[in-house]
């Protein structure tokens, strides 16, 4: 569906490129993943740009709420200013690795040009043009050692091409992506390690799909997509931990072999001169280093063999805290004193996102380790795999339970995966898939043989919901309402009704049309009574050998959950 376009600079523009960004992230992260080989090979640049950009959503997000609730300006929005410094915060604290920590100075470089009202920078094509090019300046500076063929140059050519645009935000942010696109192409060429294992370079190409988002929100249609510059089916790319020389195709060593061994970020609360001579000191201990921030807050990234020298560093410079140290080699995940839980993991465990308490409980009873999704508040990755270390096992299988959290929980479990979890994702659309799928864990079968298992029993079960219209739209069932009761099956609009009874029983017969033999039935607190009591009678009368069950769900967003195995 086409994007409605945003004419100029305002705060609603940066909401919406935040989100369309974060969607084209999540559509490429593995792809992007899947090329990452410079600086360290390490398959996690996809994963780091998606969950730096899904923290800059939050705080944006969050700015828009405040006002929504009640905040100042009694209803009136935010400006481009709350919403660009809410981007470039969000950023900040949320950047992870090296590209996520350089992507976000570049939003910071934007916003510090979209923020300057009283310097009567001017919110269309001109404003922008101007953001572009601080946001590529302000990048290279946070770079001790800026590399051509990187992000770096991706970013400058984007504000090169920009700058001869018309005055005119799409035409700008057109300019600048096509800008983009030319550079990312030729970055093989500019560094060896692209060249020897054919690809582009991953941060770069996240910085490209970024730059989409941004002429989706100004024209209301996505470019052409770009696919990412993929290896030959014949070359293997070096990733963290690999064995030998084989990982490059000319026989040379991957990148990681003779670096660092450990990659240590933290956010450090300090002043300019202070940041200063952390950076000297910490080019002395490493490389890639990248200091971003600003105003007593800063965001700092180094490869170093000494992780426990970088963060002393840290602590002579100001406050560091958010300290996170990653070993290349084994995937393993620190603490800054290295300390590791006494407690033994178990082997197997569920992770789960419910959107209730009542479903929250059975879940729980079951066995699973459970995220409450509130309505309107879905959960950001990082919940997700903070859940996943509270399972504390080696092995998790991980139901998102939403269409709409494929991309979060996909990020959240490669996340795990780099702190040595083994995760399985099943995509599950529906807390009832999740029920079904619940029902045949076994976690004394191997494994793969357990994920095969509640794979298919989820994708046996359909799913349905009703829930209440709260504009006039148009849907796959016709025109609706505010206040119609919509019943959705698998996802899409299929009956639009006006009581929620006799809707619920026009959906539940177009779902045992095609058979079943269980209905599984999730009643919501703002159901009517009785509900639940019609569709069991009706189930026990007009379908034979189907049985039913009922929970209940809570505060769940829908008014009723059904499922069909």
């Amino acid at each position: 569906m086409a994007q409605v376009p945003q004419t100029f600079l305002d705060a609603l523009a940066v909401r919406t490129w935040c989100g369309l960004a974060l969607d084209a992230l999540g559509r490429a992260r593995e792809e992007i993943d899947a090329i990452n080989v410079y600086p360290v090979a390490d398959g996690d640049t996809g994963t780091n740009l998606y969950l730096t950009v899904e923290s800059a959503v939050a705080a944006v997000e969050a700015v828009f709420t405040g006002y929504e609730a009640g905040g100042p300006g009694e209803g009136a929005g935010p400006s481009l200013a709350d919403a660009a410094r809410a981007m470039a915060h969000g950023a900040l604290i949320g950047a992870r690795g090296n590209s996520g920590t350089i992507l976000a100075q570049l939003l910071r470089g934007m916003s510090q040009v979209l923020a300057a009202e009283e310097e009567g920078i001017r919110a269309d094509g001109q404003g922008l043009r101007l953001a572009l090019r601080r946001a590529a300046d302000s990048a290279r500076q946070a770079v001790v050692h800026p590399v051509e063929g990187t992000v770096l140059s991706v970013a400058s050519a984007a504000a090169e091409a920009a700058a001869g645009a018309e005055d005119d935000c799409g035409a700008v942010a057109r300019a600048a992506y096509e800008g983009a696109r030319a550079a990312l192409a030729a970055t093989p060429g500019q560094l060896a390690a692209l060249r020897r294992a054919g690809v582009v370079d991953a941060g770069g190409q996240g910085l490209v799909a970024v730059l989409a988002a941004l002429v989706e929100t100004f024209t209301g249609e996505a470019p052409a997509a770009t696919q990412a510059a993929v290896p030959h089916p014949r070359v293997r790319v070096p990733v963290a931990g690999g064995t030998g020389a084989a990982g490059c195709p000319d026989g040379t060593a991957p990148p990681t072999e003779d670096g660092p061994a450990f990659e240590v970020i933290y956010l450090l609360e300090a002043d300019d001169d202070a940041v200063a001579r952390l950076r000297r000191r910490l080019d002395s201990l490493g490389d890639s280093l990248v200091v971003v921030g600003g105003d007593g807050l800063w965001n700092v990234h180094v490869h170093v063999d000494d992780a426990g020298a970088a963060v002393e560093a840290g602590v002579e410079a100001g406050r560091p805290y958010r300290i996170r140290i990653t070993h290349f080699g084994a995937g393993d995940v620190h603490t800054a004193r290295g300390e590791r839980p006494a407690r033994e993991r178990i082997q197997r465990a569920v992770v789960a996102v419910v959107p209730g308490e009542g479903l929250a409980g059975l879940y729980t009873e079951a066995g699973a380790t459970t995220v409450l999704a509130r309505p309107g508040e879905p959960p950001a990755s990082g919940e997700l795999t903070e859940a996943v270390r509270r399972a504390h096992a080696r092995e998790v299988v991980l139901l998102p339970n939403d269409a709409e959290l494929r991309h979060t929980a996909a990020a959240a479990a490669e996340q795990a995966r780099a702190e040595g979890i083994r995760v399985a994702l099943i995509p599950t659309r529906s807390a009832v898939q999740g029920i079904a799928a619940l029902a045949v864990h076994e976690p004394d079968r191997r494994f793969d043989e357990d994920v095969v298992s509640m794979t298919s029993a989820a994708g046996a079960t359909r799913y349905a919901e009703l829930a209440v219209a709260e504009r006039q739209s148009w849907t796959m069932a016709g025109i609706c309402q505010a206040g119609d009761v919509l019943g959705l099956i698998d996802g899409d609009v299929a009956v639009i009704g006006t009581d929620v009874i006799l809707t619920a029983e026009t959906v539940l017969d177009r779902m045992l049309a095609a058979g079943g033999e269980l209905v599984t039935l999730v009643v919501g607190d703002q159901a009517p009574e009785g509900v639940a009591d019609r569709l069991e009678a009706r189930v026990r009368e007009a379908y034979l050998a189907v049985d039913t069950v009922v929970y209940r769900g809570g505060r769940q967003g829908a008014l009723l959950l059904i499922g069909v195995e």
